[in-house]
């Protein structure tokens, strides 16, 4: 791990690919997003493969639009999309021993076009802030709670 990343993990009780689909299905994003930025306004493939786009309706302070790609894809083990900026956000899963799931959410700004931006403008600890709240939602949907 770089230092520009920050990652936070949790336990899901479900098996890999039921996680995996609510993380392919870019129309379920804002279900689980706990960073408040995320809007309804979903546009793309209903299922996300390597090289897919998909449009998300965001907001902080204003809405705005941004257009993400899926940069990386293993099927029920990873998936990471970035925007313009090229900075990333990558959910990695591991089976564990009782068939459930460990999820790693990541947030990696060494990708970006301009790192040394995002290190003074407190996006990283927004964006850990917002890993805290997401992950304990994306338990929640794939549990069936």
């Amino acid at each position: 791990m770089t230092e520009r990343q920050v990652s936070r993990s949790i336990e899901i009780d479900a098996p890999p690919t039921a996680v995996f689909a609510l993380l392919a299905d870019p129309r379920r994003h804002p279900d689980f997003d706990g960073s408040g930025t995320v809007e309804s306004s979903i546009s793309g493939p209903s299922r996300l493969s390597l090289g897919s786009t998909f449009g998300v309706g965001m907001r902080i302070k204003l809405p705005y639009r941004i257009s993400n790609t899926v940069v990386e894809f293993e099927e029920d083990k990873r998936i990471a999309w970035r925007h313009f900026n090229r900075h990333r956000w990558r959910y990695e899963l591991e089976p564990t021993a009782n068939g459930g799931t460990t999820v790693t959410e990541t947030f990696d700004w060494s990708t970006a076009l301009v790192p040394f931006l995002l290190d003074r403008s407190g996006f990283p600890a927004a964006n850990a802030r917002g890993i805290e709240k997401t992950l304990p939602r994306l338990k929640a949907l794939a549990e069936g709670r």
